[in-house]
């Protein structure tokens, strides 16, 4: 069977390249006689696994020493309420809500304390960014938070928030290792890797030393410390190995494809070709402000639901998989992730094209 080009938000589409070697070492890894999925997560095998996908990590991201690097488990969301446990020191921070994940983190953050909406761009279904150079921030706040490319809806931070002296918290899950980022200006990075990186099931944390304290809300599970994963090595209990596994034969492909200045470059060629074929298109429509576009997540419409609906069934059988969109908004989503060829885009554009004319009266 041949493989469809996979358009899915996330879990998402791997580079044939990784797959093929995880494939290759499934039943004997580097001559231990077992795959990484059978290996005890103390052995040295695993041991080299894991610090060798932190250390291409780090020269992938240029990873400042003074940053923790932490595989965790439990996915995106678990973050949500580890934030704020760890962070929320006054009990007071300021959220903007640009979708549904940066909304749920919100949400979750007000068990905690006091969740402030600084700014949002509900109004108009999510679709741009706002204005964050001149947000209400408050001295007693403890941090900032951001979705930084929101998925569902297909908009991008393409410059930082004005966070006026406090930490800065993004949730990169979709756009994480899609371009250069200058770790400096956030005290926490983090992503679920099953959108750009790896299978569901790993998250990757990045945050600055000094913020890693025992001083956590009272009643912070041990566990949602992010101080015991610290101390550990992200080895305080069992992690998720095979994830941390394909991770880092995602990070190798990538140095070895140029980094992640030639990634973003390659990214937003792709991301050209669809969004210029929308602009241009009578029948298809980009949902986003184009200020705010995603180039890893990228919305359309046609106007007409059941011309939506035999689209993304048409589609389907001709290989491109899993187009519609997200159950809350409708239309469709191509999500263009790192591993999605530019071949895959191109094919995409030219159906879509065939399709414009089939269905245009």
């Amino acid at each position: 069977m041949s493989r469809v080009y996979n358009f899915s938000a996330g879990p998402a589409v791997l580079p044939v390249e990784v797959l093929q070697e995880a494939a290759d070492e499934m039943l004997d890894y580097r001559g231990t006689g077992m795959s990484v999925m059978e290996m005890s997560h103390r052995s040295k095998a695993f041991d080299n696994i894991i610090k060798e996908a932190e250390a291409d990590l780090r020269k992938l991201m240029n990873i400042p020493d003074n940053y923790k690097v932490l595989f965790l488990q439990g996915g995106a969301s678990q973050q949500f309420a580890m934030i704020p446990m760890n962070f929320m020191k006054n009990r007071k921070a300021g959220y903007i809500l640009t979708g549904q994940w940066a909304k749920k983190a919100f949400s979750e953050a007000k068990i905690f304390g006091e969740a402030v909406e600084l700014a949002s761009s509900a109004d108009k279904t999510f679709t741009y960014i706002p204005d964050c150079s001149d947000l209400p921030i408050t001295d007693d706040m403890d941090y900032v938070y951001i979705c930084e490319n929101n998925t569902i809806y297909g908009t991008k931070y393409h410059t930082l928030p004005n966070t006026k002296g406090k930490l800065l918290i993004a949730d990169q899950s979709s756009c994480f290792l899609s371009e250069p980022v200058d770790v400096t200006k956030y005290g926490m990075i983090y992503a679920g890797v099953q959108k750009n990186v790896g299978p569901a099931g790993t998250v990757i944390a990045i945050i600055r030393e000094d913020l890693i304290t025992d001083d956590v809300l009272p009643g912070t599970p041990t566990m949602l410390k992010y101080k015991t994963q610290a101390d550990n090595d992200s080895l305080y209990n069992t992690p998720p190995c095979y994830g941390i596994y394909i991770c880092g034969k995602v990070f190798k492909w990538l140095l070895k494809t140029g980094g992640l200045e030639e990634r973003k470059k390659i990214n937003e060629a792709k991301a050209k070709i669809l969004y210029n074929f929308l602009d241009q298109s009578k029948m298809f429509k980009g949902t986003v402000e184009k200020e705010s576009r995603s180039i890893m997540n990228v919305p359309f419409v046609t106007g007409d639901a059941d011309l939506d609906a035999k689209f993304v069934a048409e589609a389907k059988a001709a290989g491109f998989e899993n187009l519609k969109g997200h159950r809350t908004v409708g239309g469709m989503r191509a999500s263009i992730y790192n591993a999605m060829p530019t071949e895959g885009v191109v094919a995409l554009v030219d159906f879509m094209k065939k399709f414009e004319e089939e269905n245009t009266k």
